[in-house]
This record gives C-alpha cells, sequence and structure tokens, in this order.
C-alpha cells in the first residue's frame, strides 16, 4: 500500500474548531483501516483529543483483559 504525502492548503481548517492548522501546531490524521481515505487535519492535539472523546473513537477499540479469559487477546 503506498501513499502520496501532499501539504494541505494554507487555509485549511481544523476538523474540530475551524481555525487554520498553520496558525498552531498542526496534525493530520488518516483512517488506514478504511483504504487510507483523505486526511483530516486538527490544529493541535488538544483538538484532535477533543474530536476522538466526543466521537467515542476508542471505544471497542482495545481488549478488555482479565486473568480468567483464555480468549483475551
Amino acid at each position: 500500500m503506498s501513499t502520496t504525502v501532499e501539504l494541505p492548503d494554507t487555509d485549511e481548517a481544523c476538523a474540530y474548531c475551524g481555525l487554520r492548522i498553520f496558525d498552531h501546531d498542526p496534525i493530520c490524521v488518516r483512517d488506514c483501516s478504511d483504504d487510507c481515505g483523505s486526511p483530516t487535519y486538527f490544529c493541535n492535539y488538544a483538538c484532535l483529543s477533543t474530536y476522538v472523546d466526543e466521537n467515542n473513537l476508542t471505544t471497542g477499540d482495545a481488549c478488555e483483559w482479565s486473568p480468567n479469559d483464555p480468549d483475551c487477546c
């Protein structure tokens, strides 16, 4: 699988707060479990973290460990 790297437009807006990403510390995120689609840009880690929390993006993504469960990852 190959991915090309392209810089976003200078006026690219943060997916969470709508501010220009290059006025801050930008972060690019891709969902590579779905064919590495279009990138989503955030202006900083706080916006990314809040976006993840508000959209429950970590729910169900981790194994629940139990010492007596032989099927646990």
